[in-house]
């Protein structure tokens, strides 16, 4: 059995183990709040943003915007997006699990989050660009992504764009997944946020629906991958915040577990002093 002196040391340590971990729990839960606010400010938008779509796709032919235009996909291009830091669980690891799955030889990557740069580095997988997000990024600032992105389709580099991200379900639950963006099919535009039925509006659109057409896709693409993003950080925070609230009660019952063997080992030491003491009086005696 350990001396009281170590037992003591160790109850100290965790103690202030608890507190570091505390102290971040209620950061993240702060910060979880926010994000959650902002992933959810934007689906109603994005669901009137689908119908509009949706209502335009059903107006012009198959194929006559290059975003909508199927051909055989040779090279695929996934954004992945992960946190730059760590301590959020299994979130990364179950979205980097997801992205070995893919054919190294016909995908290649943009990083969101330095995690999944990283992965890539380490397994030599293919990483064109990355990118570095503050916490509550701005439209502006996923643009230069999915503009990045936008491009490498246009230019034919790339046959499809897709988003490998942790999409938040609830403060408990984080899913990873692939969603296919470019070419946006008149399926995928749909069932992004909710499952939009083509005769559920009517849309008159000036000067015609190709115009509104050209205009719009893009800013459906750009649009979509910045709620996509949004939807990751309240994953991760989310994630962060069960995390270190886990870590602290794990601390705090270790606590209680040394604090019983800490006493155990008192009783202990004063038994065997009381015995020693006797045993030296009736030596005496």
């Amino acid at each position: 059995m350990a001396n009281t002196r170590d037992i003591r040391r160790r109850i100290k340590s965790v103690k202030n183990t608890a507190q570091i971990t505390k102290a971040m729990q209620m950061v993240a839960a702060s910060k979880m709040r926010k994000a959650q606010q902002a992933a959810l400010a934007g689906h109603p938008y994005s669901e009137i943003l689908n119908r509009v779509l949706v209502s335009l796709r059903g107006r012009v032919t198959e194929g006559s915007h290059p975003l909508i235009e199927e051909r055989p996909v040779r090279k695929s291009l996934v954004l992945l997006v992960t946190s730059d830091k760590g301590l959020c669980g299994a979130l990364n690891t179950n979205v980097l699990r997801e992205a070995t799955l893919l054919d190294e030889k016909t995908t290649e990557f943009v990083s969101s989050g330095k995690k999944g740069a990283a992965f890539l580095v380490r397994t030599g997988r293919t990483m064109i660009a990355t990118f570095t997000l503050s916490d509550r990024p701005t439209f502006l600032q996923t643009k230069a992504i999915s503009k990045f992105c936008l491009e490498r389709f246009l230019s034919g580099d790339v046959d499809r764009v897709s988003v490998l991200y942790p999409k938040f379900v609830n403060t408990m639950t984080q899913k990873p997944v692939l969603v296919p963006l470019l070419p946006i099919s008149r399926h995928e535009a749909a069932g992004i946020n909710g499952g939009v039925h083509e005769n559920e509006a009517q849309y008159l659109f000036e000067p015609d629906s190709d115009e509104v057409l050209n205009a719009v896709l893009p800013y459906y693409f750009h649009f979509t991958v910045f709620q996509m993003i949004l939807d990751a950080r309240a994953s991760e925070q989310s994630a962060r915040m069960v995390a270190m609230k886990s870590a602290t009660d794990n601390a705090r019952n270790l606590v209680k577990d040394l604090t019983l063997e800490y006493n155990k080992a008192r009783q202990a030491s004063i038994t065997t002093e009381l015995l020693e003491i006797s045993t030296a009086q009736m030596a005496l005696a």
